[in-house]
Formats: C-alpha cells, sequence, structure tokens
C-alpha cells in the first residue's frame, strides 16, 4: 500500500514539475512590442453651413450660389461663407467628394435643378469637372437634383482646394409660397487613384 501511495505522489510530483516547466519555458521567452500612433487625417472642411434665399414664381434658369448668394462671392479663405467646402490632400491618397441632395427636389415643381461645381484657381472661380462616379473618368455635365443620383468631383495628391457649388433651377410648374429646406451632402472619399 506504501509503494502504491508513493508512486500515486511520485507520478503527481512529476506532474506538477511538467507545468511548472512549461510555464517557466513561456514566462522566459522574449517578446517585442511595436507602438503604433494612428492620426486621422481630414481631406473636407465646410464653408457655410446655413443659407437662405428667395426664388420667384416663373423663375426660369435663376443661379443661387451655395453657401448664399445671387453671383459669385468674392473669394476670403478666411470667410466660410464665401465658398461651399475646401479639400486639402495630402500626399497618400487622392480625394473623390460625393455629391448629391439628402433629398431630390420635386419634379412637380422644379423643371429643372442642376448642380454644378465650381473652384477657385486663384484668381477666380472656374467650372470644375464634375464625374458620374469616384473612380473613372466619364464626366457629367451637371447634377441632376430632382434625382438621386449624385456626381463626383476628383482631387489630386498634394493639394487644397477652395470649391463653390452653384445650383441652376427653374421653379415655373407650381405657384406654391411654402418654403422647402435643401441639405448639400458632401461626402469625402480618400482613394489610392482614380
Amino acid at each position: 500500500m506504501t509503494k502504491r501511495f508513493n508512486k500515486r505522489y511520485l507520478l503527481v510530483a512529476i506532474v506538477l514539475v511538467a507545468i511548472l516547466v512549461g510555464v517557466a519555458f513561456v514566462v522566459a521567452l522574449f517578446s517585442y512590442t511595436t507602438t503604433v500612433t494612428i492620426q486621422p487625417y481630414k481631406q473636407l472642411s465646410l464653408g457655410a453651413s446655413s443659407a437662405s434665399w428667395t426664388i420667384y414664381v416663373n423663375d426660369l434658369d435663376q443661379v443661387q450660389y451655395v453657401p448664399g448668394a445671387t453671383s459669385e462671392p468674392a473669394f476670403d479663405a478666411s470667410d466660410t461663407s464665401t465658398y461651399a467646402f475646401n479639400v486639402t490632400t495630402d500626399a497618400n491618397r487622392v480625394c473623390a467628394v460625393e455629391i448629391s441632395l439628402e433629398t431630390p427636389m420635386s419634379s412637380a415643381y422644379f423643371s429643372s435643378f442642376q448642380i454644378t461645381v465650381l473652384y477657385w484657381t486663384g484668381s477666380a472661380w472656374a467650372l470644375s469637372t464634375l464625374y458620374n462616379a469616384a473612380t473613372g473618368s466619364s464626366s457629367i455635365p451637371y447634377i441632376d437634383g430632382t434625382t438621386s443620383t449624385p456626381g463626383y468631383i476628383h482631387q489630386d495628391i498634394s493639394t487644397s482646394t477652395y470649391y463653390l457649388v452653384a445650383i441652376t433651377y427653374s421653379y415655373n410648374l407650381v405657384d406654391l409660397t411654402s418654403p422647402y429646406t435643401v441639405n448639400l451632402k458632401y461626402t469625402p472619399l480618400p482613394l489610392s487613384s482614380f
């Protein structure tokens, strides 16, 4: 009986020693750690976030500018009321900006609601090319604001550009005078290339 009892202790002791050696082996391994600092980069900054327009029944092919003027505003980088948004890219990613209306304008009220985009050249506003997708080279003349189809601008790496949105509309189908709310949406899409 003593011999059998000793064998049990011996077996338990061997198992415990094996576990302790395994733990000691795991503890004795070298580890290496890398610390990564993640720095977010924002490509788009909003200009004015609200505006108010007056339109007239039977307006035909009238132009309003976002942020809110009937003529192209004099550009001033320090005055957000003179541009719709600014895109600044670094050396790593280009940026496509998706431009759309949160809710399309009713074609029962507006016979046209065409959205175009201008950019500041350094001395004047000039028409920007609009694309039908974030990548590719198929251009469109304007974004149709009576549909939910967006348009896109493409901006290359290492640039900073200010944009102005122009809306050419015709309000000639009804004589309603209730106010409309238009929510333009700009979605920056960082990409490796177009």
